[in-house]
């Protein structure tokens, strides 16, 4: 299809989750006041686990990361090591003025939220950790699903530093890191990708305690012409899909000759996945193929503000450059997305859904908070305190009008 075709069909709402809403706000409310006891009651409904303390012991992170080869203890210091010096590199500093300053200070407690269940994702433990280390939290409290495989992701979060670790996962978690238990603190902010429960309980809990972002299903557009590897573009596809059914992937190029190559190493290749029916699943319901002019194509980048954009092209730099909404953008054939996944350096917890036209991903600032300081000089307050007043007067507000005559000469 052309642009014009795709952004007149598309559509970024195909699920009805009524019925899964009702649901996570029974959770929340279940939590709420009935606190550890509900979180023991869906531990066992959901994870088939009984627990009576959810915290991890300390030494157990230790312990995981012991285990682990010294190849993988290499990998996560390594990549925790990059994640750390690319978050120092933009964090906000102070601002100092004479009469105006702008402070920032790390938020006093954060609870992130790590997938588990059947996974292991001890890269989101680096994603989300870092930054709030970085940031300079002094309260991290994590929490993700039981699940009996641990080393590895107990041993990043060994690595980025965190000792508070609950074992609690689901939309129970959430409302218990939102409203505190006796087992598990109230925090102010929480972040983490998770699935949909997860994802929907932080929209529920938003205005009780902060949050990073509601995340969708994962998206990647590849913007594509004959100067790309076809087939690393096929295996860039193939690890978009099979995380779920429900991960987009979209395929854009200026040629019908591109898409039809790309295309041929898709069907070529796809049987050999090792998730292959997850792939086939996701490419038959959640895929698009695009042709058209360079301009238009721009415009249905920023129509869709994908999750990840990876432009594989000659011009690559130029088409990025006018880019204004995506999550991430990576550009040319050595920084594939499934690096951004790992080991780039900024986070993988990305806006999905559109969502990246108006946010943008998780980063060392959103650890942060920050307030001005005004502190006039005379001179400049009798500058401006005449047309202040009269607003105040415009408005209704009298003792602000007062406020500011009683101080003028």
């Amino acid at each position: 299809m052309n642009a014009e075709q795709f952004i007149e069909r598309f559509s970024t709402s195909t699920q009805d989750d009524s019925d899964s809403l009702k649901s996570v706000l029974d959770i929340i409310n279940d939590v709420k006041i009935n606190k550890d006891e509900a979180l023991k009651k869906y531990t066992k409904a959901f994870d088939g686990v009984e627990i009576e303390d959810f915290k991890v012991p300390e030494e157990s992170l230790k312990n995981s990361f012991d285990a682990l080869t010294e190849e993988e203890k290499n990998a996560l210091i390594s990549i925790k090591d990059r994640i750390s010096e690319y978050q120092a590199s933009i964090k906000y500093k102070d601002v100092e003025g004479d009469e105006f300053s702008y402070v920032y200070k790390p938020i006093e407690s954060i609870g992130i939220y790590i997938p588990g269940g059947t996974a292991l994702y001890p890269s989101s433990v680096l994603m989300t950790a870092v930054p709030a280390m970085v940031a300079g939290v002094s309260n991290i409290a994590v929490v993700t699903p039981t699940f009996s495989d641990n080393n590895i992701t107990f041993g990043a979060l060994y690595v980025a530093g965190v000792k508070d670790v609950y074992r609690i996962g689901g939309a129970q978690a959430i409302a218990a890191l939102a409203y505190g238990t006796k087992s598990i603190p109230k925090v102010d902010k929480i972040v983490g990708p998770g699935n949909k429960y997860v994802a929907l309980a932080k929209k529920l809990l938003f205005g009780d305690v902060g949050i990073d972002m509601v995340a969708g299903p994962s998206e990647i557009l590849l913007y594509v012409d004959e100067s790309a590897d076809y087939t690393a573009i096929a295996y860039d596809i193939f690890a978009q899909a099979e995380h779920d059914v429900n991960a987009r992937t979209f395929l854009i190029a200026e040629s019908e000759s591109v898409i039809e190559g790309v295309e041929a190493e898709v069907n070529r290749l796809v049987d050999e996945q090792e998730r292959a029916d997850v792939i086939k699943g996701s490419l038959k319901n959640n895929h698009w193929q695009i042709v058209d002019t360079r301009e238009n194509l721009k415009q249905v980048i920023d129509y869709i503000a994908p999750e990840h954009v990876s432009i594989q092209h000659q011009d690559a730099k130029s088409i990025a450059s006018e880019i204004s909404y995506a999550g991430a953008v990576f550009i040319g054939q050595y920084s594939p997305e499934a690096i951004g996944d790992y080991a780039a350096g900024p986070s993988h917890v990305l806006p999905t859904n559109r969502t990246g036209r108006f946010s943008h991903g998780l980063n060392v600032n959103d650890c942060l908070t920050s307030h001005a300081i005004i502190n006039l000089k005379k001179e400049t307050y009798d500058e401006i305190s005449q047309p202040a007043k009269l607003l105040a007067d415009k408005e209704g507000l009298f003792a602000h009008g007062e406020s500011l005559n009683i101080r003028m000469e």
